[in-house]
Parts: structure tokens; sequence; C-alpha cells
């Protein structure tokens, strides 16, 4: 497991006096030196995830609101402005910092005989399926990027222009591939927040879909991405949880169905639960979910497992405070921890439901028609979804169904199963051009084809002059 660590940085300040000191430093350790040992590495990378998961940063709470102009989250209205989600874009970049630090170490033969090739490979794997990882959240949100990589000149000497989509995702598909090659499809010491080969697999495999679809609509990458999750699906190193009332509790948090996630314990924890309670269960209600859209998700249990919408049998429109749903996901925390304000619940980065509906999604389209395996993929999600009852709510996929309409039931699918987990109906939104088609009715007079890119941070634009702003927005 990944373990936050803080790094103390002592600076020595001069004294002055009349009385000449002979200095003999005990210890000097610059930055180029302290990246020798495995434990300095690993630092580095738990510091990259520390960037963006901690208490109140990154995506621990706050962090959905970035994504609130889909039609899941409540408050977006499709009028994005400037500098929105700008904390999201400076601590994936700082964290892009931490592992192009620890990747230039590693180059330059900092660890020596400090560890066998095998250990560095490893260590180098998770470094990169790391930064690929963040600059697959960056590419998607905002497009051309400053790609910063560990042998890029001093980027305030020599501030980088934005590098185009295609290129960005150059980078993404070596950088975890090496993850693939190198990292051990399980880990032999008790972690269970280290990346695996097939949580490399699975992500590629991800951004592989993505690349098929829009903005590059590169559509030979979707045989690319059913081969990688039908990989992950066949070897079984993750299964899916039967149960749909126990695919997010404490226990289940870190496994069998979770290939990837951020991490916290009750040393380090995350935000108050109160912050996804709704006021007449005494809590804040920071973020809550549209209720048109709540109210359109099919009655099955696993509505009732995702999303709070009735308290002992009062639905969401008659409680006293907050009257709209609330997400339940992240609710399942003990009553012991409630009344303590304290929870150990994460956020998925990657689970097995996604590569399932990865491998469907992407075997059909490549396919021109679902395939058997690709019905049989997406069946498993929705017949967990209805506690594997026939359920005319909800049914299942068909071999007999057309290209369009089996595509259009896994964009349905992820939408109801990947609710609330790190973009991924955003994401989804976005890359299948249909935010406008999704958005309310209400709003659909505010959209424009802009939305689809976020607006470059206004404090990069004034810092970098090299660095456009995207399309329909303002230059500070």
């Amino acid at each position: 497991m990944y373990k936050k660590i803080f790094h103390i940085v002592l600076l020595s300040f001069p004294f002055f006096s009349c009385k000449k000191l002979t200095e003999t430093p005990i210890s000097i350790v610059e930055p180029r030196q302290f990246y020798a040992t495995k434990s300095q590495i690993e630092s580095a990378i738990a510091a990259s995830m520390n960037a963006l998961w901690d208490v109140w940063i990154g995506y621990q709470a706050p962090g959905l609101s970035y994504f609130n102009h889909d039609d899941q989250i409540a408050g977006g209205t499709l009028v994005i402005p400037n500098n929105h989600a700008s904390d999201l874009w400076a601590r994936h970049y700082q964290a892009i910092l931490n592992l192009n630090t620890a990747i230039t170490a590693m180059k330059k033969g900092n660890l020596g005989s400090a560890v066998n090739e095998e250990t560095y490979n490893q260590l180098m794997g998770q470094a990169l399926f790391l930064r690929g990882w963040n600059y697959f959240v960056l590419v998607r949100l905002w497009g051309d990027l400053p790609l910063v990589l560990d042998d890029t000149p001093d980027p305030i000497l020599a501030p980088p222009y934005r590098t185009p989509v295609s290129d960005i995702y150059t980078v993404i598909e070596k950088d975890l591939s090496f993850a693939i090659a190198n990292l051990p499809a399980q880990w032999t010491d008790g972690s269970f927040a280290k990346p695996t080969r097939d949580a490399a697999k699975g992500m590629l495999a991800k951004a592989y879909l993505t690349m098929a679809t829009a903005p590059l609509n590169k559509t030979a990458y979707f045989e690319k991405a059913a081969t990688l999750a039908k990989e992950v699906i066949d070897a079984g190193h993750y299964t899916l949880i039967q149960d749909i009332n126990q695919v997010f509790t404490v226990d289940t948090r870190y496994g069998p169905e979770v290939l990837f996630t951020f991490a916290s314990n009750y040393a380090d924890g995350t935000v108050s639960p109160q912050v996804w309670t709704p006021p007449i269960l005494n809590g804040w209600g920071d973020i809550s979910v549209q209720p048109q859209w709540a109210d359109a998700y099919p009655e099955t249990p696993r509505k009732d497992a995702y999303i709070l919408t009735m308290l002992n049998g009062v639905k969401y429109t008659q409680w006293s405070g907050s009257r709209t749903p609330f997400i339940k996901k992240y609710m399942y925390d003990s009553p012991e921890d409630y009344s303590a304000y304290r929870s150990v619940v994460v956020l998925p980065i990657l689970r097995l439901a996604d590569v399932y509906l990865i491998y469907a999604e992407a075997a059909n389209m490549a396919n021109g028609a679902p395939t058997q395996e690709a019905v049989n993929a997406v069946n498993k999600i929705i017949g967990r979804a209805n506690n594997y009852m026939a359920n005319p709510h909800h049914p299942l996929a068909t071999v007999g169904m057309s290209r369009d309409a089996f595509d259009a039931l896994v964009i349905e699918e992820r939408n109801q199963e990947l609710c609330f987990e790190t973009g991924d109906r955003w994401f989804d939104l976005c890359r299948k051009r249909i935010l406008k088609e999704k958005t309310l009715a209400f709003y659909q007079q505010n959209f424009s084809e802009d939305d689809y890119l976020y607006p470059i941070p206004d404090n990069d634009l004034r810092l970098n002059k090299n660095l456009t702003q995207n399309s329909g927005y303002n230059l500070p």
C-alpha cells in the first residue's frame, strides 16, 4: 500500500557574527541525490497520489463537483466558467512532476545496485502507469496539453506549447505498455493500492476505447480495446462482487472487483461522511444527485444500492432540508465512523465492471454487431443490477440487437453502473458527443460544441505565453 509520506525540508539560514565559524555539515541531500532507494522512489509515487487524494483535496468529495455539468450531479447548467476545474489541472500536473522526478532519478542510475532489475522495472512500471493515467485524465478534459516528461527541458526556462491530442495519446500508450510488460499480475507483499498488470491493461483498453471515439475517431482502436479488456476478464485475477449491496462497502473497497483506486485508512482518512448525506440525516449535503436523472433510473436493486431516493418509505421530494436524491455509493461507513466524522471510503478509479462494459462496447463496434460474448459481458452487469431476476424495467441485451441499439444500451449501462466515479459519465458524454442530447431540456440552450473541453486555467495562461485558450473561453 502506498503510504502518504510528508517530506520535511530543512533550510539552513546564515547566521552572522564577528567570529569566524568553521562549518562541518553532517549531511546535505540534494534532490538529485535523494531518490537512491526503493522506499524513496515509492515516496514520490505516493506523493503523486497524495496530490490528488487528501482531505478536501483533489477528488475527495469536492472533486466530483468538477464534473457537475454532466446529467448526474445536481448543479450543472452547461454554463462552464473560466477556471472551471483549474485545481484539478494543477494537481494532476503536480502529480506528474513528482513522477517525472522519480523517473529521471531511476533513468540516471540513482538506484545503482540498491535494487535488482525486476524491482527497478516494477518501480518504473508503477511510475509510468500513474503518469499515463494522469495524462489520460488531462487530455480528455483539456485537449491539447503542455506535455512535460522526464526529459523535457526546464518548463520555466523553456515554456512548453500545447502538444496535439494524438501525440498525448502516444505517450499514454507508451507509458501504459511499459507498465503492462513489467508490473506483476498480483503483488505478493500484501499491497492493495499498487497498480497491477491487469490494471494497466484495463486502463489502456479504456484509452483505446476513447481513441476510437471523439475527438480522434480512430475506429481501428475498438479491436485493440476489446482485445485488452478480454485479456483482463479471462485472466481471472479480479471478479465481480455478486451482491449489488456489497460493491461499495468498506470491506470491498480494494477488491475483488477493484483494479485500481485511491486509498485511505484510519490514520490517513477521507473527508467526513456527512458530505454525502442529506440534512435529514444530519448530513451536510455538499454533493447531491440531479432529480430528473434519478427519477429516470430504472427500478432495480442497484438503484437502491447506489442512490438514496427514499428514507423510511418517504421520497426525497418530501424530505426536510435539501429535496434532492443523494449518492448512496459512498454512504457505507459504519454508524460509529459516521458519528465520529471519520471515513475510509474511497472512489474507485477502475473496476472490473468498467472492463466488462469496455469490452462489450468495443467488441460490438469492431464487429459491426453485438457478438454473443459482448452480450454476455453487458448482461453480467445488468443481471447483477436486477439481483439476477427478470426485470421488465431493465431487460437483458440480446444478440439480435443492431449495432447502434446495442451501443446505446451499453452507454446507458455505463451511465447507471459507473455513476459518480471519477468523471466516467462526463467522459462518456464527451467522447460519444451526446452532451446536448443528455442534458436537461432547460439547459440545452446553453450547449455549445466548446463545452466538450474545459478552459485552460487563467494562471497558466498568464505565466506561459506560449499557451492558447480553448475555444469559447476568455483570455485572462
